[in-house]
């Protein structure tokens, strides 16, 4: 289960200049709008500490890390949903992903231009937002055309999904996201479909100068975007690009030295990562054995089964039961005989409910 998120943006605000950093490729990064005329996608590999000390522990030297799919598009300007700049064509690109990343600046610089003429975060954020907005309402009212040649044909569920498009056209009208609408587990369930752009979680990145991202508080534009983030229920990661693209030259070592240096506790992919797993309900479980040391993503609330079909369908189809213990216990106890030995170890059937930080063995039979 890859994790996937698109980076939206206006032009010139670090977008490209992160997108390279995080992902280690040249994408062009240039002082001008527009730069970014083709989306590019780059999958990068999620760091995880448990997976390097369980490949210790198990005594193999292969790892296999979960991964993280960033698609960046180009810079969104006011109009875009109406063929402005480059258009609408670029948000179809960021319908499939499961978080949007918005990049915001929150830094001065005579030498870098701002499409508006001057730095303003939430004037930014608020541009950005209605885009969103109006390319959902756009799609709403087409669904909502389908969906009534379904009610007439007494089509399943159809009317259901009316009354739902419905309810979320109203808020989309007054400039309200999709999200901003209280639907229940049913009805989420029947709109995931429509790919709604403002249904997906946001995470506003505040791109911020190397002076400053040591103490992000310190930024009077960062604390405009904290609050918005607070009142929209969303989360903000501070990050300066700048400093991304250095560390994604350097190895583990150098890069721990720097960030040290830097007074950062970890990078700011690390914690765009974190943060787009929070908001996603996402965990991790690890297979681990002496040909490899496997880091799998679900969702929050999965059994055993499900997780297990993460790994591959037949898995999940023919699941008789699964060996469990906790990540914790075996990195106390130094091996899997000795989490045995503690009765650590457990067999879980189907309705066992998975836990982050779990290492499962699954029997099946297909």
């Amino acid at each position: 289960m890859a994790l996937t998120a698109g980076i939206v943006g206006l032009p010139n605000v670090g977008k490209s200049t992160l997108f390279n950093a995080i992902t280690k490729s040249q994408v062009e990064a240039a002082n001008y709008p527009f730069a970014t005329i083709e989306p590019n996608v780059g999958v990068v590999e999620v760091a995880d500490k448990r997976v390097d000390e369980l490949v210790k522990i198990v005594g193999t030297k292969k790892a296999i890390y979960t991964t993280f799919e960033f698609t960046d598009i180009a810079g969104l300007v006011k109009g875009a949903s109406k063929g402005e700049g480059l258009g609408n064509k670029f948000l179809s690109n960021i319908r499939l992903t499961d978080a949007i990343c918005h990049v915001v600046r929150c830094f001065d610089d005579e030498d870098i231009t701002h499409v508006d003429g001057s730095v303003d975060p939430i004037r930014d954020i608020e541009t950005i937002n209605l885009e969103l907005v109006i390319a959902d309402e756009q799609s709403v009212d087409k669904s909502l055309s389908k969906v009534d040649r379904r009610v007439k044909l007494k089509e399943k569920d159809a009317l259901l999904e009316g009354q739902v498009l419905a309810k979320i056209k109203e808020a989309l009208k007054v400039g309200k996201p999709a999200r901003s609408v209280d639907l229940d587990a049913t009805e989420l369930e029947l709109v995931k479909g429509f790919q709604l752009l403002t249904l997906k979680p946001m995470i506003y990145v505040a791109n911020m100068g190397e002076d400053e991202i040591s103490d992000p508080e310190s930024n009077p534009y960062f604390i405009q975007v904290k609050e918005l983030a607070a009142s929209e229920n969303n989360d903000v990661v501070a990050v300066c690009a700048k400093i991304e693209e250095e560390l994604s030259a350097l190895d583990a070592e150098d890069k721990a030295i720097f960030l040290e240096e830097l007074g950062i506790n970890e990078s700011g992919l690390d914690q765009v990562v974190r943060a787009s797993y929070h908001m996603l309900d996402l965990c991790t479980y690890f297979t681990a054995g002496v040909q490899e040391v496997r880091a799998w993503t679900f969702r929050k609330g999965m059994k055993a089964p499900a997780c297990a079909g993460v790994i591959h369908t037949d898995f999940e189809k023919g699941f008789i039961r699964a060996e469990v213990f906790a990540y914790d216990d075996i990195f106390a106890l130094g091996s899997e005989s000795a989490v045995k030995e503690a009765g650590k170890l457990r067999l879980e059937g189907k309705e066992y409910v998975a836990k982050d930080g779990d290492v499962m063995h699954f029997r099946f039979n297909v």
